[in-house]
């Protein structure tokens, strides 16, 4: 069983920057792929960033603004959100667990067997 609490949300202005934590614990380590995905009110969940051994990958969207990083010692990876805009506004979810680790599927939300609850980022304009 694998549990994942994500953290760091809020209210931000466009610009402004936010951390998002997401700790982890049971059976799994954060030093496998990981990912984080968000998912925008009548949207479907769509892929922001991975992580997977010494390997970082991005969505188009975010690439240059968002940065995955991770804290084995810790347990913890993280996303660093920088120059927001209101269309990043969305519950960013925390994934672990990958079916497999090639790229292709590691943006395709079914291939993570586990979630955290999310975590709610809202940028005013």
């Amino acid at each position: 069983q694998v549990q994942l609490v994500e953290s760091g949300g809020g209210l931000v202005q466009a610009g402004g920057s936010l951390r998002l934590s997401c700790v982890a614990s049971g059976r799994t380590s954060t030093r496998d792929a990981m990912a984080w995905f968000r998912q925008a009110p009548g949207k479907e969940r769509e892929f922001v960033a991975a992580i997977s051994w010494g390997s970082t990958y991005y969505a188009d969207s975010v690439k240059g603004r968002f940065t995955i990083s991770r804290d084995n010692a810790k347990s913890t990876i993280y996303l660093q959100m920088n120059s927001l805009k209101p269309e990043d506004t969305a519950v960013y979810y925390c994934a672990a667990e990958p079916r497999e680790r090639s790229m292709r599927v590691l943006i395709i939300p079914t291939t993570w067997g586990s979630w955290g609850q999310g975590t709610q980022v809202t940028v005013s304009s």
